[in-house]
């Protein structure tokens, strides 16, 4: 399962939770901090607990871990590191004050409810293997043969001086 699949079961998870205004936002290529981010509004406390755990339950079922989370004890605003994106689950007063949605405007939103293309896969998958042969191209021509073997000569011992010896009278 890729990235864009897995961000897209969560923004399912979090519409089978009830969760509001749900948008997942495409940032490869755009962010360092991640591919994708899904945004989710949440009407209450235990409403928020109830939409991350079920994200969590279902993610780890799949293999998929939390790499980090904040915000456990807030009412407000609760934050999911899956790596290559992140989950935010927020009231509305949350999200119209700290407005992520106009901070990752840049970004492409996603359908999450449409079935992901294999083929956009397939061609992530080509551009792969045809990075690896470029890089295979470029190492072999970096690679310097080794050096010639250095003959090496024999050293000739000499004989040691005899020692002289003084006798004493």
């Amino acid at each position: 399962m890729n990235t864009k699949e897995l961000v897209c079961l969560a923004a399912r998870l979090a519409e089978d939770k009830k969760a509001e205004n749900i948008q997942v936002i495409d940032l490869c290529g755009l962010s360092s901090l991640c591919e994708f981010v899904l945004i989710a509004t949440a009407t209450s406390k235990p409403h928020l607990d109830a939409v991350e755990e079920e994200i969590s339950k279902k993610l780890k079922e799949q293999g998929f871990y939390k790499l980090n989370r904040d915000g456990r004890e807030s009412n407000l605003w609760r934050v999911s590191d899956y790596g290559a994106f992140l989950v935010h689950i927020m009231t509305a007063q949350a999200r119209d004050f700290y407005a992520l949605d106009k901070i990752f405007s840049f970004g492409k939103v996603v359908d999450f409810t449409k079935p992901v293309k294999k083929t956009a896969t397939k061609a992530a998958a080509k551009k792969r293997t045809a990075a690896k042969k470029t890089a295979k191209k470029v190492t072999k021509k970096t690679v310097k043969k080794p050096a010639a073997k250095k003959k090496t000569v024999a050293k000739t011992t000499r004989p040691k001086a005899a020692k002289k010896t003084v006798r004493k009278k």
